[in-house]
């Protein structure tokens, strides 16, 4: 069975980046959209952004302009480049695979302190 390991979280100043990177271990192409969520404590898990075997890319309306998703094919490896973050950007942050159903990791903590 295909897994998800989430590496890159930690402890940050606002202001501050994080790159996030999820492996696969098989083959990218085992899903059709690999994607990032996130869920803060007492909040519903929410998109943070996806992006589909053929490039196409979303992001939730509150990453835009500051984190930006990509993949590299060749590693097996989706990213998850976060600049300029902020408190309220502080969650377990999870990678998921989509294809019939969804595969999730076991989530990374990104704490950004005040």
């Amino acid at each position: 069975q295909v897994q998800l390991v989430e590496s890159g979280g930690g402890l940050v100043q606002a202001g501050g980046s994080l790159r996030l990177s999820c492996a696969v271990s098989g083959s990218i192409f085992s899903f059709n959209l690999m994607g990032w969520y996130r869920q803060a404590p007492g909040k519903q898990r929410e998109l943070v952004a996806s992006i589909t075997v053929g490039g196409a890319i979303n992001y939730g309306e509150y990453v835009k302009g500051r984190f930006a998703i990509s993949r590299d094919n060749a590693k097996n490896t989706v990213y998850l480049q976060m600049n300029s973050l902020k408190p309220e950007d502080t969650a377990v942050y999870y990678c998921a695979g989509r294809k019939i159903g969804t595969t999730w990791g076991q989530g990374t903590q990104v704490t950004v302190s005040s």
